[in-house]
């Protein structure tokens, strides 16, 4: 058993991309449910509910795609900080990921951030994942 929820929350987003599904259920956690708000907030995703069957074990993301192709808008993701090598940047080291066109997600001392968000607060913190 695996007991890393932000790993499986991006592994089964990779797998539900490469399968063209419209949703993908996850454990849900606070950890969790906050990357898949900055997700949804930042146009990766369509949106996320807590399932009504089981409120406190699972959210559903509903993916986005574009095109006839149906193309994820999620093209990558990765896991940075593990449970066996943690990542933290200060303000001034968090990387951007194409120019910009991706984001790093961060928990900080404010909750879990983007990098832009953390770069305009002035905080650093634990580098969870990349999504572009």
């Amino acid at each position: 058993m695996n007991n890393d929820a932000i790993t499986d929350m991006i592994t089964s987003i990779r797998n539900a991309n490469s399968r063209k599904k419209e949703t993908v259920q996850i454990f849900a956690t606070k950890t969790t449910r906050n990357i898949a708000k900055i997700l949804s907030k930042e146009g990766f995703t369509e949106s996320f509910i807590d399932d009504p069957e089981n409120a406190k074990n699972i959210i559903i993301v509903n993916l986005k795609y574009r095109g006839k192709g149906k193309e994820p808008y999620i093209t990558t993701s990765k896991r940075i900080s593990k449970p066996g090598l943690r990542i933290y940047s200060n303000q001034g080291e968090i990387p951007k990921v194409l120019g910009g066109m991706g984001i790093v997600i961060l928990s900080t001392s404010e909750g879990i951030l983007t990098d832009r968000e953390a770069r305009r607060k002035k905080i650093g913190g634990e580098l969870l994942c990349y999504v572009w």
